[in-house]
């Protein structure tokens, strides 16, 4: 008798609690609606809509006309002037992460190695990400002026800088580079960071020379973050805009024209919406090649 009221109680909890169970299976969702509306909106809508325009034939709204397929990229792949484009960009993209890294990984060694004051070194190297592009950039174009410019004031000289096909591209890459320099060095800090001191000494007291402590031991623990940086830098230069835009507007002739600037001038220039936006998607295929390339090197190549 005890018995059948216990499991009558039980099964009466039980059914009270059901309920609750239901309740809370939905409420997670109900709280992620707007992360995903606002997601969806913004970004996923945008991608799809882009996807589908390169496919398409545009007007001079950049309304779809017709739909043609995969001609818009037979015609972007084929052409010279793209091939010449893609070239440019991979070629500022090495201009701008090569001296960045290097530059980044020595500053943050020397705030590693010097502990005294390091954390003012953090705040100075902070300064460019606080500065937008915009600014930044019309301050070096006021640097680079010809004949008013502080460079040319510093070198006795009145050359024109950003004017010389030659040299305007490495004119923004400087730029590019200075702007990412303060992400490469905090990061980079903390990957170096995380050598333990203990292991180093040791390692000296084996007869360890620096170069063999720092390539055997201090790059190895902070792989993650030169390899993040590497990628960090990477997108920097693919996404340029603002700088080529203030700087050069794209020239001297087109010397500075790279993939992005493309996409630009294609859509809001000669109104060929169609043609940007296969533009785009090849711009975020190779993006996301490169990416899994770095992951897959990553995996094989971090070592701890």
């Amino acid at each position: 008798m005890i018995q059948a009221v216990k499991c009558h109680t039980v099964e009466n909890q039980a059914e009270k609690i059901q309920p609750r169970k239901r309740k809370l299976e939905w409420q997670p969702y109900l709280l992620l609606l707007p992360s995903l509306v606002i997601i969806g909106g913004f970004v996923f809508f945008p991608f799809i809509k882009n996807i589908y325009t390169s496919l398409t034939l545009t007007n001079a709204s950049g309304n779809p006309i017709k739909f043609v397929g995969m001609r818009n990229y037979v015609r972007i792949l084929t052409s010279p002037e793209f091939r010449e484009t893609l070239l440019r960009t991979f070629k500022f993209a090495l201009m701008m992460g090569i001296p960045s890294f290097v530059i980044g990984f020595v500053l943050a060694l020397a705030a590693a190695e010097h502990k005294r004051g390091s954390r003012i070194y953090e705040t100075m190297f902070t300064i460019p990400l606080v500065i937008a592009a915009a600014p930044a950039s019309v301050i070096w174009y006021l640097i680079f002026a010809p004949h008013a410019g502080i460079l040319n004031y510093m070198l006795g000289t009145d050359y024109a800088w950003l004017a010389e096909p030659k040299m305007a591209i490495w004119c923004v890459a400087a730029v590019t580079a200075w702007s990412g320099l303060g992400m490469n060095v905090i990061f980079l800090l903390t990957g170096l960071r995380n050598v333990s001191s203990e292991l180093l000494e040791s390692a000296q007291l084996d007869g360890a020379g620096y170069f063999g402590r720092l390539f055997y031991i201090t790059i190895p623990i902070a792989s993650p973050q030169i390899f993040f940086v590497i990628f960090y830098n990477i997108v920097l230069s693919f996404q340029t805009f603002a700088q080529i835009r203030l700087l050069t507007n794209g020239g001297p002739y087109q010397s500075t024209r790279t993939l992005i600037w493309s996409i630009y001038e294609e859509a809001f220039r000669n109104t060929r919406f169609d043609y940007a936006c296969a533009q785009s998607v090849i711009l975020f295929l190779i993006i996301f090649i490169i990416t899994r390339i770095q992951f897959l090197f990553e995996k094989k190549g971090v070592n701890y």
